[in-house]
């Protein structure tokens, strides 16, 4: 199996004096009426096909009659074999925005899910002749890693009891996920991934007024949960505060009372209205 070789070219700067010289000297056999001046000529033109220049961040993959020959990476000006086929590819580092698709989490609720991917080619001769087109493989790769991530987990812990970590609680560990998971797929094309996140995370349309109705109701039910586990705390210290300083003495009727006074108080939803009684507890 043929794996990347890394190859300087010859400078340019001398070649192109040859090719100059070349040139020179067909003007001079034209000038004398030699018929060689045509084969200098043709010579130099066929030379000049060699220059290759690598700007910074590129690199030039050189084939010859479908033979892979070497990459060359640092970048400058340079003259190499004129039937060298020279191809060249960006070494910098690329953005990769993935729109919104929908899936199926976990539990098979439809979400909408897209990422960010940012990437760059590690290893010229995988992208150029491992797959067929290395750009458009970081795309479909991309989705298809983000329905497999998707589908393992579930939107949020509501209605899975048993889930450890949620798409939408455990984005840190999911980007790492992702992360790995993506860079598994892209290694067989040569591409290097940065960094990988999720930027956009929704139920999707259909659902997502159910959904809301549900996490409201889910937050409701939990601060509910604070005000009576307070209320109970206060409700026991104001009986035992008054049951120790000999205030009022209490029997079950009372102590019933007092408990279903406060407790509304302390747990209603309005301000409680003060109400004077002119009779006793039991009247």
């Amino acid at each position: 199996m043929e794996t990347e070789k890394i190859i300087k070219g010859q400078s340019g700067y001398v070649h192109l004096f040859i090719t100059l010289l070349l040139i020179g000297g067909a003007v001079f056999l034209f000038t004398q009426k030699n018929p060689w001046g045509i084969a200098l000529i043709a010579l130099a033109l066929v030379h000049a096909i060699g220059y290759v220049v690598v700007n910074p961040n590129k690199a030039a993959v050189l084939i010859l009659f479908g033979a892979y020959k070497g990459t060359v990476y640092k970048n400058g000006f340079y003259w190499v074999n004129p039937f060298l086929v020279k191809r060249k590819i960006s070494l910098r580092a690329a953005n990769l925005e993935s729109k919104p698709i929908k899936v199926n989490d976990k539990l098979g609720n439809p979400i909408m899910i897209s990422v960010v991917l940012v990437w760059k080619v590690k290893d010229t001769y995988k992208a150029s002749f491992d797959v067929n087109d290395f750009e458009e493989f970081v795309v479909i790769q991309s989705e298809t890693a983000v329905r497999k991530l998707a589908s393992a987990y579930p939107y949020d812990t509501f209605d899975d009891d048993e889930a450890e970590m949620s798409l939408r609680s455990g984005l840190e560990d999911i980007n790492h996920e992702l992360e790995t998971e993506m860079q598994e797929r892209l290694l067989i094309a040569g591409i290097e991934v940065i960094e990988a996140r999720i930027n956009h995370l929704a139920y999707a349309s259909e659902i997502a007024g159910a959904m809301l109705q549900r996490q409201q109701a889910t937050a409701i039910i939990a601060a509910r949960m604070k005000i009576v586990e307070g209320a109970v705390g206060m409700v026991e210290m104001a009986l035992t505060q008054l049951s120790e300083k000999d205030i009022v003495e209490f029997d079950m009727e009372k102590r019933a009372s007092m408990v279903s006074n406060l407790m509304v108080v302390l747990c209603g939803d309005k301000n409680a209205q003060p109400i004077v009684n002119a009779g006793s507890l039991y009247s």
